[in-house]
C-alpha cells in the first residue's frame, strides 16, 4: 500500500473514533440549564460580504456591523453577527486571508458542537467530587481572583470546551485529548463576551474550536482565529495547567469542581476513549506537521516568553521523585517544579489508572527583588536563600517565606508533534 493509502486508512480510523466520542451511540437527554436551550446563539444568518481587515492591524471588527453595541461592555449573551460563517465557507471574500491553508483543515468526525461544549456549567464542593475522582485523576486547575476551580480530565475528555466565568472573568477552559493539552483564555473579544464550540475540525490533529459571535476558525492550541472574519485575532492566555486531584483538593479545600451530573449530557465519565494513546512510539491519527527531533507523542513542557518558544522533555524534567529544573527561555530565568503522582488521561481506559506522567508547574523565581534558588526535597521544594519550603503551585507553606507566592509561568504540557507543528523551530532540550 503506498504512502497516501495508509494515510487514508488513518485517517478513517481516527475519523471511527472521534465520531463515537462525539455521540455516536450515546444518548444524549437535555437538562435545564444544559445551554441548549441557546442553541441559535450559533446558526447562520444571510451573510453581508463587509470589506475584510477594516480595524486595527488588519483585523475585523465586529461593531462594525453592529455599532449600538457598546465595545467596552460585555453582554451576558452571546450575539451572532451578519457575517459569513467558516463553518460552512472557509474561503469567503468578506474574510482576510487565512493564517493557515483551510485545506489542511481536516473533518475529525462529528459536526460543529457534536463533541457538546459544557456552557453553562455547574459546581460540586470538594467532598462531593472526592467520592468519584481518585487521587491520581488529572483535573485542570485554574484560579482567578482566589477563585479556584478543577475540571476534572474525565468530564473534559468528552465535551473539550467548558466556557465559565471565574472570578468574574469570563474564560474558556480547553482540552484536547489527542494532543493531550490543556489551555485556558479570556473569552472577551474586541471588548465584547464570547463564547466557544467545538468544530469538529483538527488542525495539526488539534483541536480546532469557533467562536459564537461570527462563526470564525480557532486553534486551541495558541487560542489564534486562523480563518474567518476575526482571522488575526489572539484570544488572551490564562495560566491553568493539569494537576492530580490530590494536589488540587490540598491547595484548594474550598475550591469548587465541575458537576459531572449536570453537564447537559450523558457521557461514560471517568472512561477514556482514546485508550493506549499514550504510547510515545504510536503514531497520530491524523497527519501533522512537526520535526522529527523527537517522536510524535513524546510528552514535553512548552513555554513561550516574549515570542520565544521552547520545549523540556518530560523525561528530562520528571522522574519518580520531584524534581526542580533551573533554565531559561530567551532573557527570562524560569524554574521548574514536578511532582509525580498524576495518571495520563489518555493511557489506560479507566482515567485514574493511567500511567504516572505527574505534574508540572513553571514560576519566576524571583520574589520581589530577591532571586530564589530552588531544590527538591522530601516535604516539596526549597529555596536555598532561606530555607522556605514551597508546594508545587509555587506557594510558600513553610519557613521564613510562608505565605508568599511565585508569579506563575504559563505553560503546556502536550505531545512533540502538537509543540513543534505549532512552535516550529523552537529549542528544545530532549
Amino acid at each position: 500500500m503506498n504512502s497516501i493509502g495508509r494515510r487514508m486508512l488513518l485517517v478513517l480510523g481516527a475519523t471511527v473514533i472521534l465520531a463515537a466520542c462525539g455521540g455516536v451511540g450515546v444518548v444524549d437527554e437535555p437538562t435545564v440549564g444544559s445551554g441548549e436551550e441557546t442553541v441559535e446563539d450559533g446558526q447562520i444568518s444571510e451573510p453581508v460580504e463587509p470589506d475584510a481587515g477594516d480595524g486595527p492591524s488588519g483585523v475585523n471588527q465586529l461593531d462594525d456591523l453592529d455599532p449600538e453595541v457598546d465595545p467596552g461592555a460585555a453582554t451576558d449573551e452571546v450575539l451572532r453577527v451578519d457575517v459569513p460563517s467558516a463553518l460552512s465557507d472557509r474561503r469567503s471574500d468578506a474574510f482576510p486571508d487565512p493564517l493557515i491553508d483551510p485545506a489542511e483543515i481536516l473533518s475529525g468526525g462529528p459536526p460543529p458542537d457534536g463533541i457538546p461544549p459544557v456552557d453553562e456549567p455547574m459546581f460540586v464542593d470538594i467532598a462531593t467530587a472526592d467520592a468519584y475522582l481518585t487521587d491520581r485523576e488529572p483535573v485542570v486547575e485554574l484560579e482567578i481572583n482566589g477563585d479556584a476551580r478543577a475540571y476534572p480530565v474525565q468530564i473534559l475528555m468528552w465535551h473539550e470546551i467548558v466556557n465559565d466565568v471565574v472570578g468574574d472573568e469570563p474564560v474558556a477552559v480547553t482540552y484536547c485529548p489527542l494532543c493531550n493539552s490543556a489551555v485556558s483564555f479570556k473569552r472577551t473579544v474586541q471588548g465584547r463576551l464570547n463564547s466557544f464550540g467545538t468544530s469538529g475540525s483538527l488542525y495539526n490533529s488539534a483541536l480546532v474550536m469557533y467562536d459564537r459571535a461570527s462563526e470564525s476558525l480557532w486553534t486551541h492550541f495558541d487560542g489564534k482565529a486562523v480563518v474567518g472574519y476575526l482571522t488575526g485575532e489572539e484570544l488572551e492566555l490564562i495560566a491553568s495547567s493539569l494537576v492530580s486531584w490530590a494536589e488540587f483538593k490540598e491547595a484548594h479545600p474550598e475550591g469548587q469542581v465541575l458537576d459531572r451530573e449536570r453537564t447537559g449530557h450523558r457521557r461514560n465519565y471517568g472512561t477514556n476513549p482514546y485508550r493506549g494513546y499514550d504510547d510515545p512510539d504510536s503514531s497520530t491519527y491524523f497527519p501533522v506537521s512537526g520535526d522529527e527531533r523527537a517522536r510524535a507523542k513524546q510528552r514535553v513542557v512548552g513555554v513561550t516568553v516574549d515570542e520565544t518558544s521552547k520545549a523540556w522533555s518530560l523525561d528530562i524534567v520528571g522522574g519518580s521523585e520531584p524534581a526542580v529544573t533551573a533554565d531559561s527561555v530567551g532573557d527570562t530565568d524560569i524554574v521548574i517544579f514536578f511532582n509525580p503522582g498524576q495518571a495520563s488521561g489518555v493511557d489506560t481506559g479507566a482515567i485514574g489508572e493511567g500511567r504516572d506522567v505527574g505534574t508540572v508547574k513553571v514560576f519566576l523565581p524571583v520574589l520581589g527583588d530577591r532571586e530564589l534558588t530552588f531544590e527538591a526535597s522530601a516535604e516539596g521544594f526549597r529555596d536555598a536563600e532561606t530555607g522556605s519550603t514551597w508546594s508545587i503551585f509555587g506557594e510558600a507553606i513553610e519557613g521564613e517565606l510562608v505565605g508568599s507566592e511565585l508569579d506563575e509561568v504559563p505553560h503546556l504540557d502536550t505531545f512533540w508533534f502538537a509543540w513543534s507543528s505549532y512552535r516550529p523551530g523552537s529549542e528544545a532540550v530532549l
